[in-house]
């Protein structure tokens, strides 16, 4: 019963997480597309790619364990991200300063979640041999500097928008990626 039970609740919350990582796919594709032009833009090009493979490893890792895609979540995500489109930003049709501060901070807060994600993953690992531990440590290292680089970006796109001096950005502590802890 607990190892039925397990599967199902695994199988919910990759597909939670799946959809999570549409969304994330979606934003920062469009980010990447809108800031292409402005300092940061090649760095958002780059996340937005390793974003996109870093779904597809969620699907693989879904598949290895047997987890079917609930295409219902992933449709609800999808609709969700474009719908998220139209809330106001001060500007009526042209695209606003403050829409790359709130993208920049919405996925910078998805990647912290598909950081916990892959850390649950890597703590299943030690009993599932389905799932690679070294390469969930390497997604969660990736994970990681994407954070990284979401919080300079963000830091220096607000003194943009808003004023003031670009402070340095202190790294935060994290949890190494070898360890067992679940978040």
């Amino acid at each position: 019963m607990a190892s039925s039970l397990d599967d199902t609740l695994i199988g919910i919350y990759l597909n939670d997480h799946l959809a999570g990582a549409i969304v994330g796919t979606d934003l920062a594709k469009r980010l990447a597309a809108a800031e292409r032009d402005r300092p940061g833009g090649q760095a958002l090009a780059r996340l937005a790619d390793e974003i996109d493979e870093d779904q597809a490893a969620l699907r693989d890792m879904m598949a290895a364990l047997g987890v079917p895609v609930r295409r219902y979540k992933t449709v609800a995500a999808w609709a969700a991200e474009k719908l998220s489109r139209l809330k106001p930003n001060g500007r009526l049709l042209a695209r606003s300063p403050l829409s790359a501060v709130l993208e920049l901070e919405a996925l910078r807060l998805g990647v912290e979640g598909k950081a916990a994600g892959w850390r649950t993953l890597r703590a299943r690992a030690e009993r599932d041999p389905r799932l690679d531990p070294d390469r969930l440590g390497e997604l969660i290292d990736r994970a990681h500097r994407q954070i990284d680089e979401l919080e300079r970006l963000r830091v220096r796109t607000a003194a943009e928008v808003f004023g003031g001096e670009v402070e340095p950005v202190r790294g935060v502590p994290r949890p190494a990626s070898g360890t067992s802890s679940a978040s």
